[in-house]
């Protein structure tokens, strides 16, 4: 049995083990790592929140044996990127599992006390629909805005204390 408790469905198992750098290519060429690079750009413009996009192909293997859930990926990723270390504490993660097609938000705990796992979660689903419809530009876009449109209500401002985080995607 997995150290996760259950049996490792294999349908999963395949999508990881073919899904990779390749998938994350196409779905996600310069040009469109680029749109996102300048949405986040503007967004911050409005605001002196961070956000930073990471998408991840897939998970290695003792990350499906375990059956860690794009959600715990998602909060190691948030450590990992610094984005918890901003100096308002409003630091969201947009992070994308290509082989599970599953977005998670994870936000710093000053703009997450704000707006709540609800209006995450929206961001999500709409982030998710355009990408079952293959539309991963105009999903990702819909998410770094609406992201922006959150940080804009809660933390105005011109964005003039810098860039805390890169704003361009993060492959992993």
């Amino acid at each position: 049995m997995p150290p996760g408790g259950g049996d490792v469905d294999p349908g999963r198992f395949f999508r990881h083990i073919f899904t990779g750098r390749v998938a994350v290519s196409a779905a996600f060429p310069a040009a469109t790592l680029d749109a996102i690079e300048r949405a986040v750009s503007e967004a911050e413009a409005t605001h002196t929140g961070q956000i930073r996009v990471v998408i991840e192909a897939s998970l290695d293997g003792p990350r499906l044996w375990a059956d860690e859930t794009a959600r715990e990926r998602a909060a190691e990723v948030f450590s990992l990127m610094r984005v918890w270390d901003t100096e308002d504490n409003n630091g969201v993660l947009i992070y994308l599992l290509m082989a599970d097609r599953d977005v998670e938000i994870v936000a710093d705990r000053g703009i997450h006390a704000k707006c709540g796992a609800q209006a995450w979660e929206a961001v999500c689903r709409e982030m998710e629909q355009h990408f079952r419809e293959g539309r991963f530009e105009e999903g990702a876009l819909a998410g770094v805005r609406a992201v922006g449109a959150h940080l804009a209500r809660h933390y105005p401002g011109s964005g003039v204390r810098g860039n805390e985080l890169p704003d361009r995607p993060a492959l992993l």
